[in-house]
């Protein structure tokens, strides 16, 4: 494991069992199995929302954000740890909670994927029921 990488879960590991994934060209961190962090060009990215965005923004973070020829740039809700942050574990750790927070509220605000076939299949049929009603009643 890159040396970066190894530095950066053990400033994560205080709130959680913490683990990297190697995934487009860099590696996604996760607290718990919960998504919180990205590397990108050796550069911490935290998972941030409405209400945690504004205190990275004070501390000088930057949004971190990549190109698409079809859209230009598109910015995700991630932003730069805090240089001080990387110092240590306790330095890392309000902002590791805050991003622990927004990407648990963000986990719950999705609608939960089904889990196996037999769920799928249940879905599909009552998709594709309203479907057939919405196209009867129309």
């Amino acid at each position: 494991m890159l040396p970066f990488v190894s530095h950066c879960l053990e400033l994560l590991a205080p709130l959680g069992t913490a683990r990297a994934r190697r995934m487009f060209g860099g590696h996604g961190l996760y607290i718990d199995d919960v998504f919180v962090a990205l590397i990108a060009d050796e550069r911490l990215y935290m998972k941030a929302d409405d209400s945690s965005q504004p205190a990275f923004e004070r501390a000088g973070s930057r949004p971190f954000a990549y190109s698409r020829r079809d859209r230009g740039a598109v910015a995700l809700g991630y932003w730069s740890a805090p240089e001080d942050a990387l110092d240590s574990p306790a330095a890392m750790a309000p902002w590791a909670r805050l991003s622990l927070a927004a990407a648990l509220k963000a986990k719950a605000a999705r609608p939960r994927a089904p889990r196996n076939g037999a769920d799928r299949r249940r879905a599909n049929a009552a998709t594709n029921a309203a479907k057939r009603a919405s196209r009867t009643r129309g």
